[in-house]
């Protein structure tokens, strides 16, 4: 695709708001005393804050308010969950109206502060103190923030050639170009943070290495690759990993992806519907979503799903993959129906069928970095693979370890990576300072955090409007 092809199938499906539009909504806000909206934020956010600033002209002073919870406001903006977080909990719901559009109020600020490049912090006195930090994604990024306003010297391990991790590499560009992660990364390292891309903590370099050179190790090292279907005919040329489709994209490395006829996607979460929307974007005739169970059951967010079928991709319930075809490239995809009852899934006899493509993409879900993690001393997983660790610190078993982000929670949102990597940092400095408070002056964001950790609330959300 040439550069003026790719921009256009590839724009931003939601806009920013307009100066004067962004006035206006905000104006809308009713600035609740008791903020649900606050509440279903992970990084709690002053929401009712930041708008009532937008609404009285102090944009700048709205960005703040929202980088001083979420490091990560910039990316949260267009790429966070706003119907199932703040926006489903908006009390607008409550009257069948439409809530406050908290996601673009939000984009708006952000985008301000980034225009006039600005730098919302600066990094606290030097403390004598050195942390690595391992990946550079969300949590990675928010932790390294957190700990330069603190005072910490701060070493970024990332083994990819950029920082961002997934907002750089595993985001649909039509929510969130790489640029934007990149500048949204830059914010971080200008306050002084060293980072060395490239790198492969456990090949490059050594975890007993990080604990010798170090007075603390932050894990976000997010998942790892995609999991197997175990079927026949995996190997064949044609069939990729969902976020190294996404990649190839977001590269523009779209000579990794020529143009095909049928592109068939097995799974239906939110990267199932990122592959799906993009080969359509890519000028696939046909695009097919493939699901085991029905769509009662997928796991894409209803707006996902939604986007989905606007952009007229075909979707299979009930059926799972039992082969791939082909000789040396896929040629099409043997299915067997199945029935889920009570979230038993079983297959029908006599119910295979297939259907001809010439690209598969798996979205099935990551593994977990079990081989990575083993080689951290005294670090403990919990049965499915995740870090176990301190639900107020973000502690790990080796004391000297904290982690946070996907390799914690399993896989979610960035949002929480962002909660995760704010909390560490506190969590850092209270093992290396025992019984010290943060000077205040760099600290103001610890308001922000929770006692303890908590899902925020169902959305109450009564009706579409």
């Amino acid at each position: 695709m040439n550069p003026a092809a790719t921009a256009k199938a590839f724009q931003e499906i939601t806009p920013p708001l307009k100066t004067e539009e962004a006035y206006q909504e905000a104006n809308r806000c009713l600035y609740c005393y008791d903020a649900p909206c606050i509440q279903a934020c992970p990084t709690h956010i002053d929401v009712p804050r930041f708008i009532k600033q937008i609404a009285s002209r102090n944009t700048i002073g709205s960005a703040m308010t929202i980088l001083e919870a979420n490091p990560m406001g910039h990316s949260c903006a267009r790429v966070c969950p706003v119907e199932a977080l703040c926006e489903g909990a908006c009390v607008y719901w409550a009257w069948q109206q439409k809530p406050i559009q908290i996601g673009r109020l939000q984009r708006h600020a952000t985008d301000f502060l980034h225009s006039k490049r600005l730098q919302p912090f600066e990094a606290g006195p030097d403390n004598g103190k050195k942390v690595a930090i391992v990946g550079a994604g969300p949590a990675g990024l928010s932790c390294a923030t957190y700990l330069r306003r603190l005072g910490f010297a701060v070493t970024l391990f990332e083994a990819k050639p950029k920082p961002g991790g997934l907002n750089t590499y595993g985001i649909a560009e039509y929510k969130m170009t790489q640029e934007t992660s990149l500048d949204e990364a830059a914010w971080a390292l200008d306050l002084g943070v060293e980072i060395r891309c490239g790198t492969r903590v456990g090949e490059d370099i050594s975890f007993d290495r990080l604990e010798k050179e170090f007075d603390a190790v932050f894990l976000g090292v997010g998942l790892g690759a995609t999991e197997t279907l175990g079927i026949a005919g995996e190997g064949l040329h044609g069939i990729h990993e969902a976020l190294q489709f996404i990649e190839y994209i977001k590269n523009h490395e779209f000579s990794q992806i020529p143009p095909g006829k049928t592109t068939i996607c097995i799974g239906a979460g939110n990267t199932a519907v990122d592959v799906v929307t993009q080969a359509k974007r890519l000028g696939t005739p046909r695009v097919v979503m493939a699901y085991r169970r029905g769509p009662e059951e997928m796991p894409a967010y209803d707006y996902e799903y939604e986007l989905a079928k606007a952009d007229a991709v075909e979707f299979l319930w009930n059926v799972t993959p039992v082969a791939i075809l082909g000789k040396t490239r896929v040629e099409a995809v043997r299915f067997a129906k199945t029935h889920s009852l009570k979230g038993k899934l079983t297959l029908l006899p006599r119910s295979e069928f297939d259907i001809p493509c010439d690209r598969v993409v798996k979205a099935i879900g990551q593994k977990k970095r079990r081989d990575l993690l083993s080689l951290v001393a005294d670090l403990e997983l919990d049965a499915k693979g995740r870090v176990r660790v301190d639900p107020v610190s973000l502690e790990t078993t080796n004391p000297r370890f904290f982690a946070g982000g996907d390799a914690v929670n399993g896989g979610s949102e960035v949002v929480n990576a962002a909660a995760d990597g704010k909390r560490a940092a506190l969590g850092i400095f209270r093992y290396l300072f025992p019984g010290s408070q943060p000077n205040p002056e760099h600290a103001a964001w610890i308001d922000t955090i929770e006692p303890t950790p908590k899902k925020p609330e169902t959305p109450h959300v009564l009706a579409k409007v």
